[in-house]
């Protein structure tokens, strides 16, 4: 049997304890009171060198050390199972449990997509060349709003690159006026704005793809007005240029 009671002052532990300290164990034999409970920290997992750092033991036979060691190590046992721990497949990996030995498996016949059906058409591909929405004034509106959000800070709001971020030193982004970008397919936009590209992170989260094509609708605007020749001007816009206005 043995005897546990907490201690202050490991200076007062006499010789005639077990006294486990920094890896030291001294054993005299010595009569023991009636064990009681176990102590809280012993039951919530407590190892038994800390354990023993902290509470005078008394033994009465080296079995009650077994015992004491042993239950410390099957309690520490207990809390390294971690969930990383469990039986698993890493990705595509191999398996001898399916026939075809991977363990990945094929959907399910008749497996539909998470999410909105109705707008997949949206989704097109980085060589797209034309828009799968029609362009009018209202997209154009709702575009320059979305784009002086999120895209000018670094495009600038005329496209330049030369927004508010780049100019207090960070990284340029390319103009829209640059023939490379200029001759790009919509689809371009539509990918860059979806997957990020260099230093720019994707928006997929902030901007639904309804808007992003909004967006690229405005840059084919903004790119026509910074190369748009006088004799495409309405004849009230080629007048306001005549007369020294603003175009």
């Amino acid at each position: 049997m043995c005897h546990i009671k907490p201690i202050r002052n490991f200076h007062n532990i006499n010789g005639s304890f077990l006294a486990v300290r920094q890896g030291t164990t001294s054993v005299v034999p010595k009569k023991v009171e009636k064990i009681g409970a176990l102590a809280p920290e012993v039951k919530s997992g407590l190892t038994f060198a800390r354990f023993a750092r902290i509470y005078e033991v008394t033994c009465r036979s080296s079995g009650c050390i077994l015992l004491l060691l042993g239950s410390g190590l099957f309690l520490l046992i207990g809390c390294r199972q971690q969930m990383a721990d469990q039986p698993r497949h890493n990705p595509l990996s191999a398996s001898s449990f399916f026939e075809d030995g991977l363990s990945a498996r094929p959907l399910v016949e008749g497996t539909v997509p998470y999410g909105s059906l109705d707008e997949d058409f949206l989704n097109l591909p980085a060589d797209a060349k034309t828009f799968p929405i029609p362009v009018t004034e209202v997209l154009l509106n709702r575009g320059r709003e979305r784009f002086d959000i999120f895209c000018s800070v670094c495009h600038g709001l005329l496209g330049d690159g030369n927004g508010m971020i780049p100019r207090r030193g960070f990284r340029h982004p390319p103009s829209y006026h640059i023939d490379r970008l200029r001759n790009a397919p919509v689809g371009h936009f539509y990918d860059v704005i979806t997957h990020g590209f260099g230093a720019m992170p994707d928006y997929a989260g902030q901007v639904q793809p309804r808007d992003r094509w909004a967006i690229i609708a405005y840059i084919r605007a903004l790119q026509l007005s910074q190369h748009a020749s006088v004799s495409e001007l309405q004849p009230e816009d080629r007048a306001r240029l005549g007369t020294g206005g603003s175009p």
